[in-house]
């Protein structure tokens, strides 16, 4: 075994909340380094599924909990689909709380590991005060008018793209922002299924 890797996953005094968090935050970073196949993930139990997949939908493990009786998967896409139909179907209730689970863009909060490498992807680490203050601003703006945070699947956009996206997106209703913020968060899921996958097409997003 990599000593390296296992005194990595160590966290001294691992009853503190912020300490436990940092733990499971390195050790959900390290089994997504351990990428398998399809037909591998078709074989897990209901409860290593969960374990495997939760966190493709931010902090809503429920996702994959209900789709784990659907397998086997015949394809990436396929998988992918059918986390879609299960948030598709879910209500509004549980949408909105799997929206609000995701931090704003650009959030200096503490966040996962799965968002934090995103919005770093993108530069959102590397603001300048202006942008900062203007980020801040439009997503304090979009979060009182439609209630969830702004959603971006940000992987190969800058943060002009962002911003601009946020602009144009905090002006309209909320039944089209609804439908859009569900639409970017398949699009992430997506992304996220291809680090996990081994030999998916890289076509899900």
């Amino acid at each position: 075994m990599d000593r390296r890797r296992v005194a990595d996953a160590r966290e001294p005094n691992s009853s503190n909340p912020k300490n436990l968090m940092n733990l499971m935050n390195r050790m959900n970073r390290m089994n997504r380094m351990n990428r398998m196949t399809l037909g591998e993930l078709n074989a897990r139990d209901r409860a290593t599924f969960v374990e495997t997949l939760g966190w493709i939908f931010e902090d809503s493990p429920w996702v994959a909990e209900r789709v784990w009786p659907r397998r086997p998967f015949a394809s990436l896409e396929a998988l992918h689909q059918a986390m879609i139909d299960v948030v598709q179907q879910a209500n509004e209730t549980e949408q909105l709380a799997l929206l609000r689970a995701h931090p704003d863009l650009g959030t200096r909060a503490r966040i996962s590991d799965a968002s934090t490498g995103e919005q770093r992807g993108a530069g959102l680490d590397r603001l300048d005060v202006a942008e900062y203050e203007r980020l801040q601003r439009l997503n304090g703006e979009y979060r009182r008018r439609f209630g969830f945070p702004f959603l971006f699947a940000i992987k190969g956009s800058t943060k002009e793209d962002v911003l601009t996206a946020l602009e144009l997106r905090v002006g309209r209703s909320r039944d089209e922002e609804l439908a859009e913020a569900l639409r970017q968060v398949f699009r992430i899921a997506g992304f996220r299924l291809e680090d996990v996958v081994r030999g998916s097409s890289g076509t899900t997003g």
